[in-house]
Formats: structure tokens, C-alpha cells, sequence
């Protein structure tokens, strides 16, 4: 299984859940992919798609796991056609698809995409996340018509609240 890790905004250091899954999965010989994102601090949706695509292609994952902006990426990478299949996706904490954060200015807004480029879909949100409301959560996961697990009072799932080692994302991933 070769698994692909992108992360988002400002990336996914140690002690984040992203960094502790990549090592989890690389303990028992699985395949992993975590590349740190080009300007991650100062995200550009043409640098992180160009970079990604080349990933895409070279490493052709059988699982991709998104964090926050990386989910937008995902979007866009699926609206143009340039997203590789994979057999599961898993898209955690993403941010309000009419996000407004300057900084992040070329990744929104965005459509929900018609094909996610994925067998098997998980969305993954939490009741107080501040990028992204329950209500437009929900709302998502109607349209992505996917498997959707509310974490209560998760936070943005990151480390600041509290998301480092995380069992539960390990299993998913691996089973």
C-alpha cells in the first residue's frame, strides 16, 4: 500500500497527527509519501498543483490523506482533471470552500467536484472547527456523498487541539 500525505497550511511538523501517521505507516514497511509543499508558510495553488502532479505521477498512491488546504488542492487538482485514482481518500478538517483568508486567496472559492478520483471517501470534520462550520460540513459530505465522522469539539484537528498521535487515523488508513 503506498500511501500519500499532503498537508496544509504552514505544513504538518512533528508532534502533528500527519507526521505521526507517516511514521506509523513507515514502522510496518508501508510505502509513504509526506513532501513538504512548496512556500508552505505562503501557499500558491499553481506551485502546490505543479508540485503534486509530479508527485501524482511518479509515486501513484493507493491512499491520499488530506489536512485542511490540502483538501482545496484536492479540488482543484479533480476540477481539472489532473488527479490520479486512488482506492481511498480521506479529506480531514477541510476549510470553508468560500474561504476568505488573504493568504490563501488562489485557492478559493471552489465547487465541490462531481468525481473525486476515489473508490472509498471519508471526511473527516470536527463540531468546532474555525475554518469550516457543522452546518456546512454536513452540507458537504451530502454532496461529496461520502462516509462523514463528526469528532466532537476537535478543533481544527492539528496539533493545537491536541491531534498528534492518533490511533484511530492509523487504523483507518491501514485497513
Amino acid at each position: 500500500m503506498k500511501t500519500l500525505i499532503l498537508h496544509g497550511w504552514g505544513g504538518s511538523d512533528f508532534p502533528h497527527w500527519q507526521s505521526y501517521l507517516a511514521a506509523e505507516l513507515a514502522k510496518d514497511y508501508g510505502t509513504v509519501c509526506f513532501p513538504l509543499l512548496k512556500e508552505k508558510d505562503a501557499p500558491n495553488l499553481d506551485v502546490w498543483m505543479e508540485q503534486v502532479e509530479g508527485i501524482l505521477k511518479d509515486f501513484r498512491p493507493d491512499v491520499l490523506v488530506c489536512h485542511s488546504l490540502a483538501n482545496t488542492l484536492w479540488f482543484h487538482l479533480c476540477h481539472q482533471q489532473k488527479a490520479y485514482p486512488v482506492k481511498k481518500l480521506f479529506l480531514v478538517a477541510p476549510p470553508s470552500l468560500t474561504c476568505e483568508i488573504e493568504e490563501l486567496s488562489t485557492f478559493f472559492s471552489v465547487d465541490v467536484p462531481n468525481d473525486l478520483y476515489a473508490q472509498s471517501v471519508t471526511l473527516i470534520t470536527s463540531t468546532n472547527d474555525q475554518y469550516m462550520l457543522q452546518e456546512e460540513a454536513i452540507s458537504l459530505a451530502q454532496a461529496l456523498t461520502c462516509r462523514h465522522i463528526v469528532l466532537d469539539e476537535a478543533g481544527h484537528i492539528n496539533t493545537a487541539s491536541g491531534y498528534g498521535a492518533w490511533d484511530e487515523m492509523v487504523a483507518m488508513v491501514k485497513g
